[in-house]
């Protein structure tokens, strides 16, 4: 007798609840997380020598966690990150912030939901930023980014000042990712963790997109289509275990301590 089809409800929330059942994440300090970030995307070829920058709201009000300027992403320890005020000075740590993160000021002040936030010149964005051409989600792994990636289509400037942060910060309004034309991307997240996630998901999908032109226009997911690959591929569950599994990759190189014997 054939089984009866099962609705596609079922399957996502058994695939959501044995998640949380068999997926047992990594705890990490706020610091060892930012500084993993940095690790992978140098991995990722997204470092752009001194030029972008990674940071986590402080607990402390108005206050955030930053690389010390003068590092590359590939250099960064958890020892290397600082806490910087309202006027970016140093609040705990040794060194300076990078003066660009100034415009993180505002996309934390308005926004409460956002904890972290990647900004890199990563390659292949940079190529879309240079065209001034936004993201066209035509693919699958490009969904995180349905209806979620905004688009500034005019460069502000260098960002180190308090102008630059007022429209990078209403450009982005209430997604989590923009596309910074003549310059860069930035992602946000709830977490460290949903930050970088869409980090290097971003730089794979304007990867994709650019090589996909070649073949002709691009033809977008249908809506309905996108916004559930969106909210499944999005999942704490699903983000936080593609995190630990580049934190993994991150440490093949070094001696592995079982989880038994810490």
């Amino acid at each position: 007798m054939n089984a009866p089809l099962r609705a596609k409800e079922y399957f996502d929330e058994r695939a959501t609840s044995e998640m949380r059942q068999h997926f047992q994440p990594v705890k990490r300090s706020l610091q060892e997380s930012l500084a993993y970030t940095c690790q992978i995307l140098a991995a990722t070829g997204q470092e752009a020598g001194l030029a972008g920058q990674i940071s986590a709201r402080s607990e402390r009000p108005g206050a955030y966690w930053t690389l010390r300027f003068g590092l590359g992403f590939d250099e960064a320890t958890a020892d290397d990150f600082i806490e910087v005020g309202p006027d970016l000075e140093t609040l705990t740590g040794q060194g300076m912030a990078n003066p660009a993160t100034r415009f993180h000021l505002w996309v934390y002040k308005e926004r409460s939901d956002i904890n972290a936030i990647v900004h890199a010149h990563s390659p292949w964005v940079s190529a879309l930023a240079a065209a001034r051409q936004p993201l066209i989600i035509s693919q699958m792994d490009m969904t995180p980014f349905h209806d979620d990636c905004a688009f500034l289509a005019d460069w502000p400037g260098v960002p180190i000042a308090d102008q630059e942060g007022v429209l990078i910060s209403e450009a982005l309004g209430r997604k989590r990712s923009i596309i910074l034309a003549h310059h860069g991307y930035l992602t946000s997240g709830n977490t460290v963790e949903e930050a970088t996630y869409l980090s290097v998901y971003l730089e794979r999908a304007a990867r994709m997109q650019t090589r996909a032109r070649v073949y002709g226009p691009l033809t977008p997911v249908a809506d309905e289509l996108a916004k559930e690959a969106h909210d499944y591929l999005l999942k704490p569950s699903i983000v936080k275990g593609t995190f630990d599994y580049w934190c993994r990759q991150v440490d093949k190189d070094r001696p592995i301590t079982s989880a038994a014997s810490l």
